[in-house]
């Protein structure tokens, strides 16, 4: 399987790429502020071809070249129903002050609704590029935030592409409107029951990690897991 990432825009939301080999189809995760340029040049180097878009949530800093990307390959954009609203009104997933920073910075642009959105519920597999992509949906950080998980294979542990649910040493944020902490324990809860210690754990923001090294060194992990 090939991964491969970089961030994106001023506050480096990591956007991804999975493909199972070089030359092939791939999915794109999270194409955030001034991808483009920067998935371009990605695809190019691995000669990769779009078949889809995944959006972990809504958050501006995650999907503003969602639509722009999905429109220059001509793939569909996926985002969970109860972050849809946030692709065409992003203030309304950012607390005051911020939303009046971003409004001040960009004036009337927003990122835009896709020609072609797919919404998610949780539970779906997606099929794309020869992989079986399972969704699960964490809300916390946003009411529609979900994971992407790729199964593990031989002797490959699996993959869960987090966005902001879960980073290396940290848990994503929630006082943002449409934040709940509770929510974001309980799905940092079944994350964790869900996966092997082994999976690699790619977040929106930051270096990688695994599900055991969070579970061993997390403090956010340790208090509701009891490890």
């Amino acid at each position: 399987m090939l991964i491969a990432a970089f961030p994106a825009g001023p506050l480096a939301a990591n956007c991804y790429v999975a493909a199972p080999a070089k030359d092939a189809g791939c999915v794109v995760i999270d194409p955030g502020q001034d991808a483009a340029s920067g998935l371009k040049k990605m695809l190019d180097e691995h000669g990769l071809r779009p078949e889809a878009v995944l959006l972990t949530h809504g958050h501006f800093d995650h999907v503003w070249s969602a639509a722009q990307v999905g429109a220059a390959y001509g793939v569909p954009v996926h985002i969970h129903s109860a972050d849809r609203a946030l692709l065409t009104d992003p203030g309304k997933g950012l607390d005051a002050a911020l939303a009046a920073q971003l409004s001040g910075l960009l004036g009337d642009a927003t990122p835009g609704e896709p020609d072609d959105l797919v919404e998610l519920a949780g539970g779906e597999t997606l099929e794309y590029a020869g992989l079986r992509i399972g969704v699960e949906h964490v809300p916390g950080h946003t009411p529609g935030s979900v994971a992407f998980a790729l199964p593990g294979a031989d002797d490959h542990p699996g993959v869960l592409f987090t966005g902001d649910l879960l980073f290396a040493g940290s848990i994503g944020r929630t006082d943002f409107p449409g934040g709940d902490h509770g929510e974001i324990l309980h799905s940092l809860d079944q994350v964790c029951a869900n996966h092997p210690e082994d999976t690699a754990v790619l977040p929106g923001h930051g270096p990688q990690t695994t599900i055991g090294r969070e579970r061993a060194t997390n403090p956010f992990l340790r208090d509701i897991t009891g490890r």
